[in-house]
């Protein structure tokens, strides 16, 4: 699911790299300062294996032409470590958990503008965690703080009314509980590190 969005947000930069524009010109009547939005990645939800029970929707501020913050509220599920990179281990079988583990958070989002919609972002999560076994049973609970490092590209839409933003990040877990046996033996083998996670989100401003 995610190659997907990658391949999708690339085709979409190059369909409109001849369109591109500078960040926001607030002093402009036609920008806003507000937006509301989310991320392709709810689309893995339709897949046929897998699904991540994904939810997101973002609030963000304009504070200026050049720094934006918002806040996102995510919600979804996983049954592998976090940290497995792209390859033969990638949702293998026997690196799969003894269960799942269900998270509910928000992330606290601060981006910086460099040149026209080419910015760097970092995603601070805190995430409640609900360990749960191969019957749905929870099994315990946990916390981790999930930051996420990411470079993109802010593509207007629409007279400035939608965007988005095709991205490539990194992400680290920076803190966590202690795993319940079973998760933490399949957890320890792996990076707290994962690179090269591709984004797509998407937003409508007011």
């Amino acid at each position: 699911m995610q190659k997907n969005i990658m391949r999708m947000g690339f085709v979409i930069l190059m369909a409109n790299c001849f369109h591109v524009n500078a960040q926001y010109i607030l002093q402009d009547s036609t920008s806003k300062r507000y937006f509301i939005g989310s991320t392709f990645f709810v689309l893995g939800n339709f897949a046929q294996t897998n699904k991540p029970d994904f939810a997101q929707l973002n609030f963000g501020y304009r504070i200026t032409e050049k720094d934006v913050v918002s806040l996102e509220l995510k919600t979804w599920k996983y049954s592998w470590p976090l940290g497995i990179p792209y390859g033969a281990s990638f949702e293998a079988p026997e690196e799969k958990f003894p269960g799942y583990i269900r998270e509910y958070g928000f992330a606290l989002v601060y981006q910086r503008f460099w040149w026209k919609g080419l910015y760097t972002g970092i995603h601070v999560m805190n995430a409640w965690q609900s360990f749960m076994d191969e019957n749905n049973q929870k099994i315990d609970n946990g916390f981790q703080i999930f930051n996420t490092y990411r470079l993109g590209y802010h593509i207007k839409l629409f007279k400035n009314r939608f965007f988005i933003e095709p991205s490539l990040a990194v992400t680290h877990r920076i803190y966590h509980t202690e795993m319940p046996d079973g998760f933490k033996q399949q957890d320890d083998k792996w990076s707290k590190f994962f690179y090269g996670e591709p984004g797509l989100h998407f937003g409508f401003n007011f």
